[in-house]
């Protein structure tokens, strides 16, 4: 079975690679399906932009599709970054540290820095059948980067229970308390129930 994975990041396909190897699956990036191009992302929910994402790619390959949508939800910034926690700078093509920069800059020395990361996973099927998994991780903001692995804003996010930050984890400790890992394991749930009853 193979499944496109909608999303051309090296990381993220790393990752879910890692995530699906135990499922009967062959995991290819959208480029490499052959569904090539954007998609815009208008949905105001993380569950609404992976629905939207799965489905076009879904639609340009004729395969399977899962999409993710997650993000960064700070408490204190009133949920911001959110959906735009890839656009957060305005400019797609700013860097990881250009966006968490700006988010250490936002929250200035406040003492709440409770946050969230939040992981929406949608399947689409050229039938029109759709599983859904969603996955969070608490924790919170920290005053200064930390740690070379991961992406995104994992150096200025502590998770619960961590002394260290989501970038000085190896990436098999991040999977086990990640919300993408929470939402894959969910959605593998989901998964194997779908196809047990075929």
């Amino acid at each position: 079975m193979k499944l496109v994975l909608a999303s051309d990041n090296a990381h993220k396909l790393a990752e879910f690679k890692e995530l699906f190897r135990t499922l009967d699956t062959e995991l290819v990036s959208k480029a490499e399906s052959g569904a090539a191009g954007e998609v815009e992302e208008t949905g105001v929910t993380f569950a609404e932009n992976a629905f939207i994402k799965a489905e076009a790619v879904m639609r340009a390959a004729g395969l399977p599709a899962i999409a993710d949508d997650s993000g960064l939800c700070v408490d204190a910034l009133g949920g911001d970054p959110g959906v735009r926690s890839a656009r957060y700078t305005g400019r797609h093509e700013d860097s990881d540290a250009d966006r968490y920069r700006l988010l250490l800059n936002n929250l200035g020395d406040r003492k709440d820095r409770s946050a969230r990361f939040v992981c929406s996973l949608c399947c689409v099927f050229p039938n029109g059948d759709v599983l859904r998994a969603e996955g969070t991780c608490e924790g919170t903001i920290l005053f200064a980067p930390q740690g070379e692995n991961g992406f995104g804003y994992d150096p200025v996010f502590r998770p619960e229970g961590c002394d260290c930050s989501m970038a000085e984890l190896t990436m098999e400790q991040k999977n086990a308390i990640s919300h993408r890992g929470k939402a894959l394991k969910q959605f593998k749930e989901e998964w194997v129930k779908y196809y047990a009853d075929k």
